[in-house]
Formats: structure tokens, sequence, C-alpha cells
């Protein structure tokens, strides 16, 4: 692993859902998450992200309860803000549970939680998930009204959802993109300002993540469904480690240009 600094490293989780998606299309057990998980950190990640849906359509319990078992690397463990959820997160202590939206004919999480008006309902779930030493994550929009609703909940991270920055990107609409950066840019100094540990991810590639990569104030990148279909060309490991010397050029470009 590469020596660092915890003032300008940044961290990278891989996100695992989606090697569970290629082996539920056809069912039995390859390939193997948990497989895809350990062999993470010869690619350069600092942890692993897994969302355990409703539906099962990726992630299944079996494979937490293994990524607990069998990985060394942290875990951050994402969930909808159910009581099934809760008593899955509390059984098996993931390191992190990042709280997300859910709803069951979506694609892929589609945008932030929304914190700002759904305050009563989350206290619950932030406080048990405290309470059992497991730092919780709220997975939100580059918004500050969201930034201030978490802050007051008591949230340890919050993930800025990067994924209208990076459509606009896929769209080549230049000006949008300028837009949605400069949102997450913002909200990366705000939130950091009121104490929370930010984060980001959703949609992130290698013609993307270095324009997020520098800003200072985040921790952590959440990076999944790219790298997993960049495997099928260059093989997973290459595929992290590509991603990670790019992370790690622009916190080198950000630093000589302070």
């Amino acid at each position: 692993m590469v020596s660092h600094s915890a003032d300008h490293y940044l961290r990278l989780g891989v996100n695992i859902d989606h090697v569970a998606t290629i082996r539920n299309a056809r069912g039995g057990w390859h390939p193997d998450p948990v497989r895809a998980a350990i062999l993470a950190a010869d690619g350069g990640a600092d942890g692993i992200t897994a969302h355990l849906r409703e539906d099962r359509r990726h992630i299944s319990d079996i494979d937490i309860a293994r990524l607990r078992q069998e990985v060394s690397l942290p875990l951050n463990f994402e969930m909808a803000a159910t009581d099934e959820m809760l008593d899955i997160a509390l059984t098996h202590k993931p390191n992190a549970a990042c709280i997300v939206p859910e709803k069951r004919e979506e694609v892929t999480t589609e945008g932030g939680l929304n914190v700002h008006g759904g305050q009563e309902h989350l206290k619950r779930y932030v406080h048990e998930l405290k309470q059992s030493k497991i730092r919780v994550s709220l997975f939100i929009d580059a918004d500050e009204k969201q930034l201030d609703a978490a802050a007051a909940l008591g949230a340890d991270i919050v993930e800025l959802h990067t994924g209208a920055y990076c459509e606009a990107h896929e769209q080549r609409n230049a000006d949008l993109r300028a837009k949605e950066l400069a949102r997450i840019t913002h909200a990366s100094s705000y939130g950091h300002g009121l104490g929370l540990e930010m984060h980001a991810g959703h949609g992130l590639t290698f013609d993307t993540v270095k324009d997020v990569a520098v800003l200072p104030e985040l921790r952590e990148l959440n990076i999944g469904h790219f790298l997993v279909g960049e495997a099928i060309f260059l093989g997973l490991v290459p595929a992290m480690q590509k991603m990670r010397v790019l992370m790690n050029q622009a916190r080198a470009e950000a630093g000589e240009a302070a």
C-alpha cells in the first residue's frame, strides 16, 4: 500500500454491488463479490461498500456476513432506513452505515436522501447505529439544507451524490458539468465547516474523478459500477489501480498548486 498523510490522502471505497449483479444474472456463486473485495486491497482500495437492497437484487445477506468474516478492509454498509436493515446493521456491525434512499422500481439510486424533510423518521436510525459504535453516513445531494439537517441529526459523514455531474459529462454538456461541479465544490466546503466528514460518489469514471478528487475537504470517494465495467477490459485490480493513480495525481497536483 502507498504511504500517505491523513491531511492529503483521499481514500478509495470500492462498491462491489455489481459483481453480485453479474453473479445473480445466472445464479450460483460466480463471480463472487467477496473475492472482489479481497482483491480490492491489491488495487489500492481503502474500504468496501455494499448495498443490501430490500429486493436483494445484487448483494445478499450471506454476502454481508462473509464480508465481515473474510475481508480485512473496512465495510461501508449501504442501507435504507428500515427496521429490517437496521437489525442487519446492528447484527454485523459494519465500520460505517450509509443511509440511502431506495425505491423498488429504480435501476440505481437516483438522488440523495431527503434528510431535511425526513429528520423525524431518520432520528431513531441514526441514534441506534451510533449507540452501537457504527459511524453514520447520509447519502445526500450537494445542498446546504440537506447538509444542515445531516449535521443536526448527528451524522458523522455525508456522501455527496455526484451523479448529475457525471451525467452532464456523459451528455457533453460543459455548462451543466461546470454548474454541478461548482455545487459539489461548495457543498464540500460548507459541510466540512459544519464538522461533517465529507465523502462523494456515484457515477465517477476515469474521466470525471480528478475534478472531484482535487477538492481538499473530501476524505473518500466511493466508486463501483464503473470499476466493475472496466474490469471486463482491464481486469479488476488494474482498473482499481488506475483509479487510485488518478486520485493520487489529482491530490498531488492540487498540493503543488496550493
